[in-house]
């Protein structure tokens, strides 16, 4: 039996365009109108794209500049 875990978005104006994102990802999920967005989660690969779908939508635009510049940091320093 494989375990899963249950992600419940209510605050978020962006919610269904993370909805839309998540089913395009193949990610189990429901929105419905008043409702939040339930997402379940059943890898570690899924976690992580939920992460990465959700801070996408909801991160202030310089903290996702910061964190690119920063991968590319360590992209650099690896060559």
């Amino acid at each position: 039996m494989k375990s899963s875990l249950t992600y419940q978005l209510w605050q978020c104006s962006e919610r269904w365009l993370i909805y839309n994102r998540l089913q395009q990802l193949g990610i189990p999920c429901e929105c419905a109108v008043h409702q939040p967005l339930n997402v379940e989660i059943h890898t570690p690969t899924a976690a992580l794209l939920v992460r990465s779908v959700v801070q996408q939508f909801t991160a202030p635009r310089q903290d996702l500049i910061e964190w690119l510049e920063a991968c590319w940091q360590v992209v650099e320093s690896d060559r």
